[in-house]
């Protein structure tokens, strides 16, 4: 899918933007379309060309978003003991650009948590993916951030 300017968007790793420009820039030499996306925090440049294999996607609708409620609801993945391997799997979860990955990792270390408290990297990454799937949240649903929250809060205990 192409976008346009003043489009909504979600980056893997910046979570919720809009499309503020199209423009070139040089990349290795090579001159190259790219969208402007400017996040809550930041401004990131995205090739324009394959703009998917830099996870760049439309964000997720009401209906489909509501449907990701199911995961919360679905037994927890056992996450490895060894914290390397845990991080590798998370990060890899995360930066696939998935709405799903980003519910299951959010889901899968609340439940670790409760069994043990986290370490430092467990923590910051739960509280990225939380963040993450919050703003898509808001926007997806159109709902303030406080009731998202709150949602969220009820489905990760039932």
């Amino acid at each position: 899918m192409d976008f346009q300017i003043g489009d909504k968007v979600i980056h893997s790793t910046h979570g919720l933007g809009e499309v503020v420009q199209i423009e070139e820039k040089v990349i290795q030499e090579h001159k190259k379309s790219c969208y402007v996306v400017r996040t809550q925090n930041l401004t990131i440049w995205v090739p324009v060309e394959n703009h998917e294999q830099h996870s760049l996607r439309v964000p997720t609708s009401n209906t489909e978003f509501t449907d990701l409620f199911t995961i919360f609801h679905s037994p927890p993945e056992l996450l490895p003991e060894d914290r390397l391997e845990r991080k590798k799997l998370l990060h890899e979860l995360l930066n696939d650009g998935q709405i799903s990955s980003i519910c299951r990792v959010v889901r899968d270390l609340t439940y670790l948590d409760r069994q043990k408290k986290l370490n430092e990297e467990d923590r910051s990454i739960l509280e990225r993916a939380k963040k993450s799937l919050l703003d898509e949240w808001v926007y997806s649903k159109g709902v303030p951030l406080a009731q998202a929250r709150q949602e969220m809060a009820e489905l990760l205990v039932a």
